[in-house]
């Protein structure tokens, strides 16, 4: 397994039994792994049978609240569908709200959003099962200080870029991942806008190979101490991007999967 692959993306709900059916109902997922709190609990959801690097979505319900700001420094999460028509129409035919079409798209992608507002895109892709994640966008306030962080920090390269007239897309992941591995995509508008976090989105999650190791490592590499593993009882321990992003660092024997072989 490649150090630092993306092992989930986390976002909060106020329902969770609604959001558990709504991601059932339409994409097939599954409950893989439940961590039971006093006052939260945590569900990891994907297809039934997901590759052994792909990532899961985190469902973290807090038990005193169900009211959530998403903001808008985390964009979406994207599913690989065969073909974006038909998976759009497919989930519109079930019930989902009718939100950016693929006609409205330029026909290559498509937008939903599930019971709390997050943002799904669907996008053409064979890697993985149907419904698997691609990729979770942030957007970033400067483009080369972020390419320069997942590089130096997480030793991540470019899987792709899209320029366009007014922001670009960066795709980032290890460089040994497969393609059915979950990348992260940085959005830079060239408008210099500021973001806001909000609480409805939580973190990104990264395996090590070694937890103790890793984290001098990325300490090394002048990350920042948020929180460290023994804060975190050896589970794991969290850094930020420069803008703020949470990053949570996963010791091996703590993935929802057990994937530590």
């Amino acid at each position: 397994m490649t150090a630092f692959t993306l092992d989930h993306v986390m976002m909060r709900v106020g329902d969770l039994d609604a959001s558990l059916d709504w991601y059932g109902d339409h994409m097939g997922y599954v409950e893989h792994a439940r961590w039971e709190a006093d006052t939260f609990t945590n569900v990891y959801i994907g297809p039934e049978d997901p590759a052994d690097d792909a990532a899961l979505l985190e469902l973290t319900y807090n038990h005193d609240t169900a009211d959530y700001d998403n903001g808008d420094a985390f964009g979406h999460i994207a599913v690989r569908v065969d073909d974006v028509s038909d998976a759009y129409e497919e989930l519109l035919a079930g019930g989902v709200a009718d939100y950016r079409d693929p006609e409205s798209c330029g026909g290559s992608y498509a937008f939903v959003k599930d019971p709390d507002g997050h943002e799904i895109e669907l996008v053409a892709g064979d890697a993985g099962q149907r419904w698997s994640i691609d990729h979770t966008m942030v957007r970033v306030a400067d483009a080369t200080q972020h390419l320069g962080f997942w590089t130096r920090v997480f030793g991540y390269e470019h899987t792709g870029r899209w320029e366009a007239d007014s922001f670009a897309n960066y795709f980032m992941k290890p460089p040994a991942a497969s393609d059915a591995a979950m990348a992260v995509e940085l959005t830079y508008n060239y408008d210099d806008r500021t973001y806001t976090f909000g609480d409805g989105w939580g973190h990104l999650a990264v395996r090590a190979d070694s937890l103790q190791d890793d984290w001098a490592t990325l300490l090394e590499r002048e990350t920042a101490d948020y929180r460290d593993p023994a804060s975190c009882d050896m589970n794991y321990a969290f850094t930020k991007t420069p803008d703020g992003h949470e990053i949570e660092v996963l010791n091996p024997e703590s993935s929802p999967m057990d994937r530590s072989a």
